[in-house]
């Protein structure tokens, strides 16, 4: 789970899918392995704890370390918010523990990214670099401001310089639209082969996307 950007609904996404298939009593986890903005007086309701609350656990110290192991204070891009606690995110470490994920998931995995898809996650990597390590299917999440096509096209872009593309497009829709959803997926529609689902604010995962998940 990336995003062309920050604040795009990722996370909502994320919660929104797990919910959806665990009422299909469909096996689901997932993990955020780097997280910044975090503080464990507000853990309930950062990002981690929110996928915690979708996959009924509770969040504890455990459950914080087994989410997301690279957690840092500071409300920055997290190459920054690790620097200011001189900590280190190797690409390595982070890419196998996604990898171990993945691998020992009994159903659906989700790996929610950390910021915009070019978001650096370490001094060197950013999320398309970690997304390059990973044998997952890659799901963008997009707004409906102006100017989001640009946007979407240019994440398509530097995705497919590493030979990926998006498995699916989700247009989250923004606080202020100049046209429609609909109407922006139309246009991207053009340019893109993924599929575009529609995520209007407040009405939770497209119903045929989680559909599509379980193929």
């Amino acid at each position: 789970m990336t995003a062309t950007g920050t604040g795009l609904g990722k996370t909502y996404l994320t919660c929104s899918v797990i919910e959806a298939l665990r009422r299909r009593d469909i096996a689901v986890d997932a993990v955020k392995p780097v997280i910044s903005g975090f503080t464990r007086e507000m853990a309930r309701d950062s990002d981690t704890g929110l996928i915690l609350r979708a996959l009924g656990r509770a969040i504890d110290d455990d459950a914080l370390d087994e989410i997301s192991p690279w957690r840092f204070r500071a409300a920055l891009s997290p190459d920054m918010a690790a620097a200011r606690e001189n900590a280190v995110v190797p690409a390595g470490a982070v890419g196998a523990f996604c990898a171990r994920a993945l691998e020992n998931a009994e159903g659906v995995c989700l790996i929610e990214g950390a910021g915009g898809l070019m978001s650096p996650l370490g001094q060197t990597f950013t999320n398309l670099d970690l997304i390059a390590l990973l044998d997952a299917r890659i799901v963008l999440v997009a707004g409906t401001y102006l100017g989001t096509i640009s946007h979407t096209l240019t994440a398509c872009a530097a995705l497919a310089a590493r030979g990926r593309e998006p498995w699916a497009i989700v247009l989250s829709q923004s606080q202020d639209d100049p046209v429609t959803p609909g109407e922006t997926a139309a246009s991207m529609g053009r340019f893109v082969d993924a599929p575009i689902y529609l995520m209007p604010r407040g009405g939770g995962v497209p119903e045929d996307l989680a559909e599509a998940m379980l193929g």
